[in-house]
């Protein structure tokens, strides 16, 4: 019995080892499968992520390259600004943070404004870092029961804690924070924003004394870097300002509308770049190649060593069609103009030019002012840019393109004559030109000499297949308004021109023209709008034969600058065709020969300012009756309608017989259509482009008066 017992005993106690060993076995095939995963399966996984945080690799941005005007001047430029950076790494802790914030507010001065930008919610958090224990007692156990409640956990709970006890840090205890400790928030928080391992600028342009004492102790301020960074740097001032465009401070970073769009060019999200006009077309061709670093770190993650993996390169340079000196002498004569007839003409604001080269397409300037009151005092401000984003009826500038149409259409003949006197039609006022008795019988030539409207009605007329009737009913067809758009389309006229720029509108043009009459009013340049750059391109197009040449505001991508040394052309930005306009050459000879007599005969509407000129210019003045466009209440009357007013213009060329360069000026909403500022700005304008041209001949130059810094 008592043998019975033990071996029943002994077989109890083997299957309990055997259990304990199978556990054993099972746990141990368990740790090795766990093992041989790791090795095998994840094991280039986890040392890639070792290597990755050993061996992280970042971008260093490099400067951006210069622009340059036509004649190889520095334009923009790069300012050298001695910087401190921090590169936070991974891991680190807010403390440590804080810590190398405070060591560095004892050396920097911040500016002001950054300062000014901490908010509120800055400061109450910056104040329960710094007073922990004050901070915990503002929330209650009641408090976060409360949140319990409403079923309130997790990160939301937290969330929600984290605001209440902000909500309740009061004034009283926000004052307790000190300049210096403002200081070294405003470090932190420069710190803090963004990204891991890449460089975020603390302070720029610091002190020979603030870059010498952080140089020499780097090993006291972790992540900490002394270096040299770049500021865009407008050596002109605002002169063509606007054109130019901006860049994003590293603030800003990349625009969140194309945010995608750079991240996989390989951008880091505080890059500086372009964000308006020629900063912003020409991003790809000025950024550079960053600078690829290695960072070696330690098992803490600081920052033991760099290796440079790759060499960044800077951008390259864009070569502007633009004359800054010409811009320059145009821009003050648009300025002198405005101030001088502004006390007679309360409408008046602005005024533009645009001077370009009618064979290739190049634009040498493209000028616009306008003026702004403050307390009574006048300023002005560039508008550069309305020469492509402001559209406004031309008048009488846009009657060669009237005079192709009618031509072009059979409606008329060269050499065909009218009788100029007021035309009366049903139920409107007389039609008539300036000249209200009218010029009698003229032809074609005479018609632009004295710019007689009369005759670009009959053509109008002829055009739709309709004959004057004295005190007869107009029955015109919109197919007549299409054909005549269809021929000022092909001169640029209602048409984007081309030009390399954002932004660029097309003007007004109604999809359904209700009343016949209407039509008169298109052939003088009296009812659809266009632009000044339009006006230029149209202007062109008749200079140069035909010919409608794409706008050009850049000619050369080039290798930067090095020293004195223009960089090597890169790409060369070939003139565009962008149509040959459907008439004969004999008839835009004609044209063409018309606009001489406007400024060379007899009494041509642009005589008295062209006529002994000795660069022998042609073109064509122009007034439009119109109302009032801009937002000033003082053009308005009493009932708040619009008043009347003119729009002066004028577009040229010379010399008339082998054109080198066009122009067009528009100056909009004067009371006085005989003011002639139009063709005082034109004569100015043209007596400095060849008196430029002269100087150079002879080897003399002129400035600019705007410092001239290398890169």
């Amino acid at each position: 019995m008592k043998k019975q017992k033990e071996k029943k005993q002994q077989t109890y106690i083997s299957i309990r080892l055997n259990i304990m060993f199978l556990c054993i076995f099972l746990l141990f095939s368990a740790i090795i499968m766990q093992l041989g995963k790791v090795q095998i399966v994840e094991g280039e996984a986890y040392k890639n992520q070792v290597k990755s945080s050993q061996n992280a690799t970042t971008s260093i941005p490099v400067p951006r390259g210069q622009i340059l005007d036509r004649e190889g001047k520095i334009v923009v430029n790069n300012k050298s600004l001695r910087t401190i950076t921090y590169t936070r790494v991974k891991g680190i802790k807010s403390e440590d943070i804080l810590k190398t914030a405070k060591d560095l507010a004892k050396v920097l001065e911040m500016p002001e404004q950054d300062i000014n930008k901490l908010t509120d919610i800055d400061k109450k958090d910056f104040w329960m870092q710094l007073n922990t224990k004050r901070a915990e007692s503002k929330i209650t156990k009641k408090d976060i029961g409360k949140f319990k409640e409403k079923g309130i956990e997790g990160k939301e709970l937290d969330k929600k804690i984290e605001d209440l006890r902000r909500s309740r840090v009061t004034e009283v205890e926000l004052a307790e924070l000190t300049a210096q400790d403002l200081k070294v928030l405003a470090i932190k928080s420069k710190m803090s924003s963004g990204y891991q391992l890449t460089p975020q600028i603390i302070k720029k342009d610091v002190t020979d004394q603030e870059y010498a004492r952080i140089s020499e102790k780097l090993a006291e301020f972790p992540g900490v870097d002394a270096t040299v960074d770049w500021e865009r740097n407008y050596v002109n001032g605002n002169l063509f300002r606007s054109v130019l465009g901006n860049i994003t401070s590293s603030e800003e970073g990349l625009p969140k509308e194309n945010l995608d769009s750079y991240l996989v060019r390989g951008y880091n999200r505080n890059d500086r770049v372009g964000k308006s006009y020629i900063e912003q077309r020409y991003e790809d061709v000025l950024h550079g190649t960053k600078e690829e670093v290695r960072n070696i770190t330690d098992k803490s993650g600081n920052i033991i060593n760099t290796e440079i993996i790759s060499k960044g390169k800077s951008g390259n340079s864009l070569t502007l069609t633009i004359d800054m000196e010409l811009q320059k002498k145009v821009e003050e004569s648009i300025e002198k103009n405005l101030r001088a007839f502004k006390s007679s003409e309360p409408l008046l604001d602005r005024a533009f030019v645009v001077m370009t080269n009618p064979k290739n397409g190049q634009i040498l300037s493209m000028a616009g002012k306008k003026i702004i009151e403050k307390e009574g005092e006048i300023e002005i401000e560039d508008l550069a840019l309305g020469n492509m984003t402001t559209s406004y009826e031309l008048g009488s500038a846009v009657k060669g393109a009237t005079l192709l149409t009618g031509y072009e259409t059979g409606a008329i003949q060269p050499g065909d004559q009218f009788y100029d006197a007021p035309m009366k039609f049903k139920g409107t006022q007389a039609k008539k030109s300036w000249n209200v008795s009218g010029f009698g019988n003229i032809n074609d030539l005479r018609a632009l000499q004295v710019s007689s409207n009369v005759y670009m009605f009959q053509t109008a007329l002829k055009i739709a297949g309709v004959n004057y009737v004295p005190n007869g009913s107009l029955d015109i067809k919109q197919e007549a308004f299409d054909t005549m758009r269809y021929y000022f389309k092909q001169f640029g006229l209602g048409v984007p021109t081309g030009i390399d720029l954002p932004n660029e509108i097309t003007g007004q043009t109604r999809k359904v023209d209700s009343q016949p009459g209407f039509l008169l009013d298109f052939s003088i340049g009296q009812y659809d709008t266009y632009t000044p750059l339009q006006l230029a391109q149209y202007i062109s197009t008749i200079a140069n034969g035909g010919y409608r040449m794409q706008p050009q505001i850049v000619q050369e991508v080039r290798e930067q600058s090095i020293k004195e040394e223009i960089g090597k052309v890169i790409h060369s930005i070939e003139p565009v065709v962008l149509n040959r306009i459907d008439m004969k050459k004999e008839h835009i000879d004609r044209i063409k020969e018309g606009f001489r007599w406007v400024f060379q005969e007899g009494d041509g509407t642009g005589v008295k300012y062209f006529k002994n000129a000795p660069y022998k210019p042609a073109g064509k003045t122009g007034t439009a009756q119109t109302v009032y466009g801009g937002d000033d209440p003082i053009g308005r009357n009493a009932k708040g309608e619009r008043m009347e007013c003119y729009n002066l213009t004028l577009v040229g060329y010379a010399p008339y017989d082998n054109p080198e360069v066009a122009f067009s000026v528009v100056v909009p909403w004067l009371h006085n259509d005989k003011s002639g500022i139009n063709s005082i700005i034109g004569k100015e304008v043209l007596d400095v482009y060849f008196d430029l041209k002269k100087q150079r001949m002879h080897g003399e130059t002129t400035n600019t008066d705007s410092p001239n810094q290398n890169q």
